[in-house]
C-alpha cells in the first residue's frame, strides 16, 4: 500500500509539471517586469561601468519628458539613514537618497565634527539627481528627486552599505527602476556611490531632454564661513587630466563648463575639499558659482550623463570629501587605501604652488620638525622664528655694519651733493668715484632687506594655508585657533564696528603695532631722527599694517611679533659690539703729534 501511495504522488508530479510546461508553449506569459536592478542583489561586487567612449545617440524615439516622471504609488515613509565609521558620521535621507550631513569626526569646528555640507534657507540634498539635463535643471524646467524611496541596508558585511531604490514610469508606458548606493569603507573620507537605471527588456533609450540624469552636489562645501575673501577663505575649481592639475576660471554667471574629459574633477577650500572620479569617460562635468539664498557664495558640482541608447544604464562615482592635507591624499597616490587606487594625482590639490614652493617646503619641515619636539604650534613658530633670525644674522650684522659706514661718511656725502646740486651728472659722477676710493656698496645695506623678503613670503603663504594649524591652541583662552584670529571680546548678536567693521575685539595687532613702533625706535639712525619723510614713515606704516593685519591668521601675527623682539635684540646686541669694536681701534690708532707753539714761530 505505501509503495502504491509514494509511485501515484510521484506520477502526479510528472503530469503537473508536464501539464505547466504545454500550458507555458501555447499561452506564453507577458514580459515580466525586470529585476530591480542592485535592490535585489546580495552581492557587493564592483558595478562594471560602461566604457563606450565617444558615441553618437541613435536616431529613435523622442526625448523622454523628465517632468511628467511618476513614481509607484506605494506608500514610503520619511526615514533617515545614519553611517558611522571612526572617520565619519553620515546622515542619508530616503527623500531621494540623498546625503543631509557629512561630519569628519576627527576635525573641530567650534567644538563640533566639521559638517561639509553647507546649506542656505533650503533644506540640504547633496549627491541628488534630476532626471534631465544641466540646462534644464539650473533654468529649474527640471529639479532634483526628493520623492520617498525604498531603503535597504546590508547590516552583515563589514562595509557600511545603504541602497535607495524607487521604481517610476513615464506617460509613453517606459518603466524603470532607479537605485543608487553608497559604500562607506573604515578609515576613509571617500566613499563610493552607484547610479542605476535598469528598464528590464523593453524600454527605450533614457534620454530625459538630452540627458540621462544630472548628479549634483550643491549649495557650498563646508565648514561654515562668512565670506569667501580668496585670501582667509576661497573656492578653487580644479580639474585634472593627462598629469596635469588646472585651475578652471568660474564666474557668477553661467556654469563652466569642462570639455577636456578630466580624471577628476574639485571643488576645494582653504582647508577642505570635494572631489569627484567618475569612472565613465562619457560625462559632462560642469562648475557653477551662481548665489543663492542664505548663502555668502555658492559652488556647485554637476555631472550630467548624456542619454544612452540601452536599457540600463550603470554607473560608479568615488567621491573624497573631507581635509585638504598632503598626508591625507596621498594615500591615494601610494595605492595604500581600501579603493586600491593610486597615481591618481589628488595629492597635487594640497600641494604647495608658486615660485616660492620649495622654501616653503622647507620651512614647513622645520614647523612640523619643531611641533615634534614640543607639541604646541605657538612655541614652533617661536622657534622657527629664533631658526630664521639665527640663518639671518651674519645679513643682519653686516646691514647694520654698513648703516654705520654710511653714517660715518654722510658729511662728505652732503658737501658733494651741496656743491654739484645743480648738475645731476656730476654729481652722480663724484658720488661713484668717491665710493670706489672708500670701497663702500651703497647696496649693502639694502641687499639683506631684499634676500628676506622671500622668506617673509613664504612664511605668510605657510601660516595661512598649513593645514595642521588649523585648530592648533597657543594659549588657552586666547589663541585657541592660530589659523584664525584670536580676540579678547567678541561682539554678540553679529554687531560690527561702524566703518571698520571689526566684529570682535583683538590683542595681538595692539602688541604688533607697539613691537613695530619700538622696533623702528631702535633700528632708526641719527640722520633718520631728523628726516620729516622716515618719521611718517616710523609711526604711519604701523598703523597701516595694523588695518590690514587685524582679521589675519594669529599664528601670522605671532610670527611677525616674534620677529620684531628677536630683530630688535640683534640690533642692540650689534649696537653694542660695534661700539666695542670702535673703542678698540680708537684705542690702538696712534696718538696725534703736537707740535710746541715755539717751534712753529721758529720755524717762520
Amino acid at each position: 500500500m505505501e509503495k502504491r501511495t509514494i509511485l501515484a504522488v510521484v506520477l502526479s508530479m510528472v503530469v503537473m509539471i508536464g501539464f505547466f510546461f504545454i500550458q507555458n508553449m501555447l499561452y506564453p506569459p507577458p514580459d515580466a517586469p525586470a529585476p530591480q536592478g542592485a535592490a535585489g542583489q546580495e552581492s557587493l561586487s564592483p558595478v562594471t561601468p560602461l566604457q563606450t567612449g565617444d558615441f553618437t545617440l541613435p536616431s529613435g524615439p523622442e526625448p523622454l519628458a523628465a517632468a511628467s516622471l511618476e513614481a509607484a504609488s506605494e506608500d514610503i515613509p520619511l526615514r533617515q539613514v545614519v553611517v558611522e565609521t571612526d572617520a565619519l558620521r553620515v546622515v542619508l535621507t530616503n527623500a531621494g537618497g540623498n546625503i543631509v550631513s557629512y561630519q569628519l569626526k576627527g576635525h573641530l569646528d567650534e567644538g563640533e565634527p566639521v559638517e561639509m555640507i553647507f546649506g542656505g534657507n533650503a533644506p540640504t540634498q547633496a549627491f541628488a539627481v534630476a532626471f534631465g539635463s544641466r540646462e534644464d535643471l539650473l533654468a529649474g524646467r527640471v529639479s532634483v528627486e526628493t520623492r520617498n524611496f525604498r531603503v535597504r541596508e546590508y547590516p552583515d558585511v563589514p562595509r557600511n552599505v545603504v541602497e535607495f531604490s524607487q521604481d517610476f514610469a513615464t506617460p509613453q508606458g517606459t518603466h524603470f527602476t532607479f537605485t543608487k548606493r553608497y559604500e562607506f569603507r573604515p578609515g576613509e573620507y571617500m566613499f563610493e556611490l552607484n547610479i542605476d537605471l535598469n528598464g528590464g527588456t523593453s524600454t527605450r533609450a533614457f534620454d530625459f531632454q538630452g540627458a540621462a540624469y544630472t548628479l549634483v552636489f550643491g549649495p557650498q562645501i563646508g565648514p561654515e564661513f562668512a565670506r569667501l575673501d580668496q585670501r582667509y577663505e576661497f573656492r578653487h575649481y580644479l580639474t585634472y587630466r593627462g598629469g596635469r592639475m588646472r585651475t578652471e576660471r568660474v564666474n557668477e554667471r553661467d556654469p563652466t563648463v569642462i570639455t577636456n574629459l578630466p580624471s577628476w574633477a574639485a571643488i576645494a577650500g582653504k582647508y577642505f575639499t570635494l572631489v569627484a572620479l567618475p569612472y565613465a569617460n562619457q560625462f559632462d562635468i560642469a562648475f557653477a558659482a551662481q548665489g543663492e539664498a542664505g548663502l555668502p557664495a555658492a559652488s556647485r558640482l554637476l555631472i550630467s550623463r548624456p542619454a544612452v541608447h540601452s536599457p540600463r544604464i550603470e554607473d560608479r562615482y568615488h567621491f573624497y570629501l573631507g581635509p585638504k592635507n598632503q598626508e591625507t591624499l596621498r594615500i591615494y597616490e601610494r595605492g595604500d587605501n581600501s579603493f586600491r587606487l593610486r597615481d591618481t594625482g589628488l595629492a597635487d590639490i594640497a600641494d604647495t604652488r608658486g615660485f616660492l614652493a620649495p622654501l616653503e617646503r622647507v620651512l614647513k619641515w622645520f614647523l612640523v620638525f619643531f611641533h615634534s619636539l614640543i607639541p604646541n604650534y605657538g612655541v614652533a613658530i617661536i622657534l622657527l622664528t629664533i631658526l630664521l633670525k639665527l640663518i639671518m644674522f651674519p645679513l643682519t650684522k653686516k646691514s647694520s655694519e654698513s648703516t654705520l659706514r654710511m653714517q660715518g661718511l654722510a658729511p662728505r656725502i652732503k658737501e658733494i651733493q651741496d656743491k654739484h646740486k645743480d648738475n645731476k651728472q656730476k654729481m652722480n659722477q663724484e658720488m661713484a668715484e668717491f665710493y670706489k676710493k672708500e670701497g663702500y656698496n651703497p647696496l649693502a645695506g639694502c641687499l639683506p632687506m631684499l634676500l628676506q623678503m622671500p622668506f617673509f613670503f613664504a612664511m605668510f603663504s605657510l601660516f595661512n594655508n598649513h593645514f595642521d594649524l588649523r585648530g592648533a591652541m597657543f594659549i588657552p583662552g586666547w589663541i585657541t585657533d592660530l589659523s584664525r584670529p584670536e580676540f579678547v571680546v567678541e561682539f554678540s548678536d553679529g554687531f560690527q564696528l561702524p566703518l571698520l567693521g571689526w566684529t570682535a575685539l583683538r590683542l595681538l595687532p595692539f602688541i604688533y603695532v607697539g613691537s613695530q613702533l619700538l622696533y623702528g625706535k631702535v633700528t632708526q639712525t641719527p640722520e633718520q631722527k631728523g628726516n620729516t619723510q622716515m618719521k611718517i614713515m616710523l609711526y604711519a606704516m604701523p598703523l597701516v599694517f595694523f588695518f590690514i593685519l587685524y582679521d589675519m591668521p594669529s599664528g601670522l601675527l605671532v610670527y611677525w611679533i616674534m620677529s620684531n623682539v628677536l630683530t630688535m635684540v640683534q640690533q642692540v646686541l650689534i649696537n653694542k659690539y660695534i661700539r666695542r669694536k670702535k673703542a678698540i681701534a680708537a684705542a690702538e690708532a696712534p696718538a696725534p703729534v703736537i707740535v710746541p707753539a715755539s717751534r712753529k714761530k721758529k720755524k717762520k
